[in-house]
This record gives C-alpha cells, structure tokens and sequence, in this order.
C-alpha cells in the first residue's frame, strides 16, 4: 500500500480526492471535506447502510410481533433476545477485531445479516409467521452485529488523517443519527406493503454495505500476534478500569440507555396512546435522530473543546428530562419534540464519549475497548428494551417510561462523586492519563 496520500490534481472549482490508505500521520489540510477523503466516504457509507437495515428491522419486527401476540412482554423479549450475543461474544469479537483484518471482518458480518434478514423474508411470507423463527433470526443477525461494532468503531481513526479526526468522530456519530431519522421512518411507512416487503428491504441494504465495505481500502495489519489467554481477553477491560474518566463515562451511559429506553414501547405508544398507527411508531423513533442530527450541526460548527466532562453530565441530563416529559405526554407533537430533545441530548454526550474514548485508547487496544463499549452500549440498549417492557406489563407504559427519566436524574446526581475524574475532563481530543 502507498505510505502516502495520493492526491488526484484539482479541478479548477473542485477540491482534491484524497485515498489515505495507512497513514493518518500524513500532513493535510485540516479544512479538507470529509467526504473528499475516500476511505471515510467507503466507511460513512457502509456504517449508513448497514444501521439504516438495523434501525429499520427493529420497528418492522417490534410492530410485526406485537401484531402477532398482542403482547408488551413480547416485545421485551425481543430486546432479550438481541442481548445474550454481546454477553456471549463480546470479548471473541474484541479480540476478532485486534488480530484479523478488519475489512474482511466486516465482510463477514454483512453476509451473515443479509441471510438472516432473507430468513425473515422467508417467515414473514407464511400465513402464520413463527414468533420463535424470528427470534432465532434475529439472534444471528445480532451476533453478526456483535463482530461489527468494534470493528467499525476501530476503523475510524484508521480511515481519516489526524487532522481531521475531531470531524470525523463527530461524522461518524452522527451517521448512526442519519440512519435513526432515515431507517425507523422508512420501516414503518413502508410497512403498508406489508412486513414481507419490510424485511427484503431490510436485506439490501446490508448488501449495499458490504458492496461498499468491498470497496474500502485495506487496513494495516494487525500487530504482531500473541497466544489468546484471559490476561489478552480481559486487557480491554483492564485498560477501561485503570482510566477512570472513560470507565465513567462508559458506566454512564449504560446507565442512562439502560433507564432511558423508551424504543420497545413505541409500538404501545402509537397504537394505544397516541393513536397514530405503524407509521406514526416510525416517525416517533425517527424524532430522537432528528434531534441528535441538529446537535450535530451545532457542535460541528462550535464543538466542544473545554469542560468536557461537564458538558458530558449536562447531555445526560437532558436526556432524563425529556425522557419524563414524552412518558406523561398524550400528544403526538409534544411527544416527538420531547424525543427530539432527547437525541439532542444523546447526541452532546455521545461524541464527547466517543472522542474521549478513541483518543485515549492505543491502537493496538481500539479493538478490544470498542468491544467493551459495544458491551455496554448494546447490552443496556437490549436490557433496557426488557426492562420498559417487562416494567410496563407490570404497571403500564406510562409508568415505565416516567421511572426510568427519574434514574437517569439520580445517577446524573451521583456521578460527579462517583466519578470525579469525569468531571474534571477538559478538552475531550487530548488524551487522559492513567
């Protein structure tokens, strides 16, 4: 591979492509367009693609399954479901990511969910679907994304020169808000055509991301191997431990999604209190992506570069608030502003989370710590889905939804103490000691 970045001669009104194959140390212009880097471009697409199919498949299988059953506890089970690949498979994934390469990895793992959503094609079509194939279904096709997470998170620093790094981690966040604004929307709009027609779209949506991701240039190669032991397994683990900022910022929204996951019961919302139907679910989890996305306008044009941590504290909160604000709302527009501001929320503690993270890790280790972070991210995202619906079984949607916004407040409240080297973060692009 070149060592350097090949840049094509500029058309008059037209800045360069740029490739940047392996060196992200390489001098280039920090006000470089993103999109003009084409290994960014390759990998932007392939994560859009690939979270678009994901978003979609959750409100086409939580709408098809609650149609079935009739059942809030149901729809818990399908974030059970989705939670037991990341406990099972989290630290081989990590470790996936860290000694093999990581385009082919990827690879992989759009090939398996392309079948697994051919698979929902196939059970969805028969008069009367098996709610136990779906969830089969939608195991692998949570495995496959058990692998892709750490992956992706590691290919970013890979695929953007240092000089952009900033602007692409926000970029790259703010692909996954693109793809919860698009995909939710596009499944429960679509759905008039019927869940059948849901799911094949489902599937080419995986295989535009693994056209893409076979596009993408090679990554290095990963360094030099050593035997697989538990000391290598648990090195993640061990690195997020000994920095006391991450590991609280990591705890934190695990928290926060554990408590705050309204999504499961967006099906009850629509349907029973706003009275809006299949395509008002997809609106309603489309709004929090709206709202992430205009925080992401905000902060590319004034991001965050002092008293981090603060600002980190602050997102969270104003996820809790809002999050009490759509349990108590009975009205479809105040519901999704409060969902917009939600995303806003998110979208602030994300990327000082993320960049927070990816800085600080070397990147020897990003496969191994992006998998924890998945671990955290995916399994309170899938418990909290549980949480709301067996909570809501017990004392209604409202109720879970209005509980969860209050433990989001109180774990806000204890952080600080908890964590204090959180609080302390100052600029979120420098490194944080051990």
């Amino acid at each position: 591979m070149a060592d350097i970045a090949q840049v094509q001669p500029p058309a008059v009104d037209e800045p360069p492509t740029i490739d940047v194959p392996v060196d992200v140390t390489m001098p280039i212009d920090p006000s470089t367009p993103l999109f003009r880097v084409r290994p960014f471009r390759l990998l932007f697409i392939t994560r859009v693609a690939s979270t678009t199919a994901v978003q979609m498949l959750a409100v086409v299988v939580g709408w098809h399954v609650y149609e079935l059953t009739d059942s809030a506890l149901q729809l818990g089970m399908i974030g059970l479901v989705q939670v037991l690949p990341p406990l099972l498979l989290m630290l081989a994934a990590g470790q996936v990511a860290d000694r093999y390469n990581r385009r082919l990895v990827l690879r992989c793992c759009y090939a398996v969910a392309f079948c697994s959503s051919a698979g929902l094609v196939v059970v969805a079509a028969f008069p009367h679907p098996s709610i136990p194939a779906i969830y089969v279904l939608l195991l692998v096709n949570a495995s496959a994304r058990v692998f892709e997470q750490p992956v992706m998170q590691a290919l970013v620093p890979v695929m953007a020169p240092r000089a952009i790094l900033n602007r692409a981690i926000a970029a790259h966040v703010s692909a996954r808000q693109l793809s919860v604004l698009i995909g939710p929307s596009l499944g429960g709009i679509l759905y008039v055509f019927g869940a059948t027609f849901d799911y094949g779209i489902c599937a080419l949506l995986f295989l535009a991301a693994s056209v893409a991701s076979f596009r993408m240039p090679s990554p290095p190669g990963p360094a030099a191997q050593t035997k697989v032991t538990w000391d290598t397994l648990l090195a993640g683990f061990r690195f997020i431990g000994s920095c006391k900022s991450v590991l609280g910022a990591m705890l934190l929204d695990l928290v926060s999604t554990l408590f705050g996951g309204v999504n499961a019961l967006l099906p009850i919302y629509a349907r029973d209190i706003l009275e809006v139907g299949a395509w008002g679910a997809g609106v309603l989890r489309s709004a929090p992506a709206l709202g992430a996305l205009i925080a992401a306008a905000v902060l590319a044009r004034s991001p965050v570069r002092r008293s981090a941590g603060i600002y980190m504290l602050v997102g969270f909160a104003v996820v809790g608030a809002a999050t009490i604000v759509f349990g108590l709302s009975d009205n479809l527009f105040l519901s999704i502003a409060a969902l917009m501001v939600m995303g806003s929320g998110d979208m602030l503690s994300s990327v000082v989370r993320q960049t927070l993270i990816l800085v600080t890790t070397p990147d020897g280790m990003r496969g191994r710590v992006s998998a924890v972070n998945a671990l955290f991210y995916g399994t309170s995202g899938q418990l909290g889905a549980f949480r709301a619906g067996v909570m809501a079984e017990a004392v209604g949607a409202v109720g879970s939804v209005v509980i969860g916004g209050c433990a989001i407040f109180l774990t806000v409240a204890l952080w600080p103490w908890l964590f204090p080297a959180l609080r302390r973060v100052d600029r979120p692009d420098v490194p944080q000691s051990r």
